[in-house]
């Protein structure tokens, strides 16, 4: 079903309640999956009444939450919401069923859903009950926001999100591959922000074996949004005495390997918490293939992952053009032509600099520089 535009009665103050309501939604994100992260306000003579996001693990929705805020006070009002409220029954009654009963009489939404069980269907049941409904506001923003469910939806796969940590002459580690303190503290910190907005993090076993990571969001009172961990590890090479594994059962850790991997070792490490998934790899001495790996992601319920593998998971990554957002950190010191290269077989400059990404945002974080990127195509 083709996707209205939003009418000439969207105002400015419409678009403030949107941006507003954006804002509620990313509060859920990383931990709504597989549910998108949407946001909802209730307003009514310009004035709010109730603001809802989805919950924890996906339920409640944002719209019932915000009705339930705003009570009787809703009838005649202006609902706002980041994606079509959804018109079929899953785990909780449909939405739009709420908002007929609330007697709202408008509801301003910001891109339809391409879920098959709503796909305009939710825009419909609401014009048939009388309400006027604007479709289109902010949409390319509510894109980014609900990308993870548009491409789980559209292409099986979550969005992937690539971090790179650089030195300022484009190393990320010292000779050996020993590693190297690159970024300070409040670059650290936006990245355990980010893990904790992602469902999932993956490394490749190289820097498992290298750093021996724990992967975990470590800010303080948000350490329960820890992701999920992912561990690409052919050949069961990662250790039980690791602290990915000791913390197995504290954190869920997912461990893909190739079918013909040692039945000891996915014993051992599936003893000590792990969730094992296996994958078919025709060609004994290739790695694992990224397409079946983000299948399998997906297959779990994960729409936003988060690359944080060293040169070779990263290079694997965008040489099959699975990355859709790209943060680069760079740090203020060099490291020296001995130092390990950002990359693997392509030149990150070259890679940065591509017609194929856009800047979305630069900041300054301390000493270090952020660059948010999206790839053109996926948005």
């Amino acid at each position: 079903m083709a996707q209205a535009s939003a009418s000439a009665a969207v105002s400015s103050e419409d678009h403030r309640f949107m941006q507003l309501a954006l804002a509620l939604g990313r509060r859920g994100q990383g931990a709504t999956w597989p549910n998108p992260a949407v946001g909802a306000v209730v307003v009514k003579d310009g004035v709010i009444l109730g603001r809802g996001w989805t919950q924890p693990g996906g339920r409640p929705h944002a719209e019932p939450q915000a009705l339930q805020r705003a009570g009787e006070a809703a009838r005649g009002a202006t609902l706002y919401v980041t994606l079509e409220p959804c018109s079929h029954y899953g785990k909780s009654p449909p939405c739009v069923d709420a908002i007929i009963v609330s007697g709202i009489a408008r509801v301003v939404s910001a891109i339809e859903d391409p879920n098959p069980q709503v796909a305009g269907q939710g825009h419909v049941r609401l014009r048939d009950a009388g309400i006027t409904v604007d479709v289109g506001l902010c949409r390319d923003e509510a894109a980014q926001a609900h990308s993870g469910h548009f491409l789980r939806v559209r292409e099986g796969r979550p969005h992937v999100t690539l971090k790179l940590a650089v030195s300022a002459d484009g190393k990320i580690a010292a000779a050996g591959g020993k590693p190297v303190r690159i970024t300070g503290e409040a670059a650290n910190a936006r990245v355990h922000l980010l893990r904790a907005e992602s469902d999932a993090i993956l490394i490749g076993i190289g820097t498992a074996l290298a750093d021996d990571p724990l992967l975990t969001c470590r800010l303080p009172g948000m350490e329960h949004r820890s992701p999920v961990r992912v561990v690409l590890d052919r050949a069961l090479r990662l250790p039980g005495a690791s602290r990915l594994v000791h913390s197995a059962r504290q954190t869920p850790l997912w461990i893909i390997a190739a079918e013909t991997a040692e039945a000891a070792a996915a014993a051992r490490l599936g003893v000590a918490g792990a969730h094992l998934f296996r994958l078919p790899v025709e060609d004994r001495a290739a790695g694992l293939d990224l397409n079946a790996v983000l299948r399998t992601l997906s297959e779990q319920d994960i729409t936003r992952l988060l690359v944080e593998g060293g040169a070779k998971v990263a290079s694997s990554f965008l040489a099959a053009r699975l990355v859709d957002e790209f943060w680069l950190l760079q740090g203020a010191k060099s490291i020296g032509d001995d130092g390990l290269p950002a990359l693997e077989g392509q030149d990150l400059d070259a890679v940065t600099a591509s017609s194929g990404w856009r800047i979305d945002a630069t900041q300054m974080l301390g000493d270090d520089r952020l660059t948010i990127s999206r790839r053109v195509e996926s948005i």
